[in-house]
C-alpha cells in the first residue's frame, strides 16, 4: 500500500506550529521601528514595548531601522522568520502608499506581512515657520500662489502621510512648492523651525511642543473632523479646501506565516496595553489617540487606504523612484 508523504507531513507540521505557539514567547522579542528615535512611531513603540515586556514576561528590544520612508524596516520584518519574535511598527506610507509610489517595492504588504493591530490614528497638523508672514491656511495659499516655486515643504520621508498630505493640498489648491524629504519628524520639524523649509504636515506628538515654544505656527489639521486633542485648530476643509482628508495611522505587523495563535495572542496583549490608563495617558500627552481592534479590521484598513490613495497618487503624479 502506498501512502502519500504529505499525509504524515501536514499533521506533523501543524503539530509543530501549534507546539511552538503554545511555548511562545520563550525569548526576547525584536520590535522594529520604521522611524528614528524621538518620532511619533518611536514614542508608540517604546510605550508599548515597556507594557508588552511586563505582560509577556520577556524583554522587548526596540530597534530603529530608518530609511526609504519606512520601507527598509518593513521589508526587514517581511523577510524575517515567521516565529512571532520579530515585529514591526509600520504606517500608511510603507503599507498603503508604497505600492503606488515605488516601481519596485521589495515586498507586497498584505502578502508578505500579517497585520496584528492598529495602534493609533490621527490627523497631521499643518505647520509653518514662525518667520512666514501668514496666520491661516487662506493666507498661506495666497502667499504660495504669489510666490510659485519659492516655498519648500519638509516631510518626514518620501511616501509618508506627511509627504502625501502636502501633495494632496498642492493639487487641490493649485500650489507650486518644492519637496524636501527628511528621515523622520525630528529633522523635518527642525528644518521648518529653523526656516530651512517653510512648512510641513506632521503628527501632533511631534509638532505641538515646537509650536508651544513659538518656533512654528499651527494652521489646520488634515482630518475630516477636528481632532479631540487639538480642538482649537480647524480642519483643512473648514479652512477652505472642501473635501480634504488625510490621516496618519500606524500598527503592528509580523511576517506572513506567523502562527495564528501567536498573532491572536499579540493582538490581545497589544489591545490590553492600549486600554491601559497609563499607556493612554502617555500617548495622549504625546498627541496620539490609541485605537486597537481586530487583526482583520487592520487588514481591511490597509486595503481600503491603498484603494483610496492609489488613484490620488496617480492623479497628482507623486513618485519616489
Amino acid at each position: 500500500m502506498r501512502i502519500a508523504v504529505g499525509a504524515f507531513w501536514a499533521p506533523a507540521a501543524q503539530a509543530a506550529a501549534t507546539g511552538a505557539a503554545a511555548a511562545w514567547p520563550a525569548k526576547p522579542l525584536r520590535f522594529v521601528m520604521t522611524a528614528p528615535a524621538g518620532s511619533s512611531i518611536d514614542v508608540i513603540g517604546r510605550v508599548l514595548g515597556d507594557k508588552l515586556r511586563d505582560r509577556l514576561r520577556q524583554p522587548v528590544v526596540v530597534e530603529n531601522r530608518v530609511g526609504a520612508g519606512g520601507t527598509i524596516a518593513t521589508d526587514l520584518v517581511a523577510k524575517s522568520a515567521p516565529d512571532g519574535y520579530t515585529l514591526v511598527l509600520s504606517f500608511n506610507g510603507p503599507l498603503a502608499f508604497g505600492p503606488h509610489l515605488y516601481s519596485r517595492l521589495p515586498y507586497v504588504p498584505l502578502r508578505d506581512l500579517t497585520p496584528v493591530v492598529l495602534t493609533t490614528s490621527q490627523p497631521n497638523v499643518l505647520a509653518v515657520s514662525s518667520a512666514l508672514p501668514v496666520t491661516s491656511l487662506k493666507e498661506l495659499i495666497a502667499h504660495a500662489r504669489g510666490n510659485p516655486g519659492k516655498l519648500s515643504y519638509a516631510s518626514v520621508g518620501n511616501g509618508s502621510s506627511s509627504h502625501l498630505s502636502m501633495e494632496l493640498l498642492k493639487s487641490m489648491a493649485g500650489l507650486n512648492m518644492v519637496h524636501v524629504p527628511y528621515n523622520g519628524s525630528p529633522p523635518a520639524i527642525a528644518a521648518v523651525a529653523g526656516s530651512d523649509a517653510q512648512l510641513l504636515f506632521a503628527v501632533p506628538t511631534a509638532i505641538t511642543p515646537i509650536a508651544q515654544a513659538g518656533k512654528v505656527k499651527l494652521l489646520a489639521v488634515s482630518g475630516a473632523a477636528r481632532y479631540a486633542l487639538t480642538p482649537e485648530l480647524p480642519t483643512v476643509a473648514e479652512a477652505g479646501i472642501a473635501g480634504f482628508e488625510a490621516l496618519a495611522w500606524n500598527g503592528v505587523l509580523v511576517p506572513a506565516g506567523t502562527p495564528a495563535a501567536i498573532v491572536g495572542r499579540l493582538n490581545r496583549e497589544i489591545n490590553a496595553a492600549l486600554k491601559d490608563n497609563a499607556v493612554r495617558a502617555k500617548l495622549n500627552a504625546a498627541g496620539l489617540e490609541p485605537v486597537g481592534g481586530s487583526a482583520d479590521a487592520f487588514r481591511a484598513l490597509i486595503q481600503s487606504e491603498s484603494d483610496k490613495w492609489g488613484p490620488i497618487i496617480r492623479r497628482i503624479g507623486a513618485r519616489v523612484d
